[in-house]
């Protein structure tokens, strides 16, 4: 009886000796927000934008996100660092509106009119698309990866003069 009582005792020091159950692995989102985007053939964002480049950029960033064309994006107001926008909705003919942020090269933004407070959320949670984006002259190129690592990329051509509405 004496073996059997060491024998468990032991079978239970053993089995408590395997690996801890460690944290999830990030999200591809998640890698991609954390790791700044470096590359010799594109200009870096610059630290901080201009009234004018937040509002181009913007302006991109959230056609890109939405799926929109560029024009259909109106920059209805800036206050401080906060963009806001609007357009109009593709089922009923409403007006979608949204306010954007820029911090470094990433762009977030957050619904302002969703039915419920929930969903009026900054769009920078580990299940959110990451939106990142360069600068270069009047082209802005957009990059976004998804929660599942599938990325795409847009180029706008948004000249200072022409400004978003």
């Amino acid at each position: 009886m004496g073996r059997i009582a060491m024998l468990m005792i032991a079978s239970l020091s053993l089995a408590a000796c395997g690996e801890r159950a460690g944290e999830a692995a990030p999200t591809a989102a998640e890698v991609v927000s954390a790791t700044p985007v470096e590359s010799d053939a594109a200009p870096a964002a610059p630290a901080v934008l201009d009234a004018a480049a937040l509002r181009r950029v913007c302006q991109a960033g959230l056609a890109a996100i939405h799926g929109q064309v560029l024009g259909d994006i109106a920059i209805d107001s800036l206050e401080g660092e906060i963009v806001n926008a609007s357009w109009r909705a593709p089922v009923d003919g409403g007006r979608r509106r949204a306010q954007c942020r820029v911090e470094g090269d990433l762009i977030t933004w957050k619904p302002v009119d969703a039915p419920t407070p929930e969903q009026n959320r900054w769009m920078n949670q580990s299940g959110d698309p990451v939106t990142r984006f360069v600068l270069d002259g009047d082209a802005i190129t957009i990059n976004t990866t998804l929660p599942d690592g599938t990325t795409a990329t847009e180029t706008y051509a948004v000249a200072a003069e022409q400004e978003a509405r």
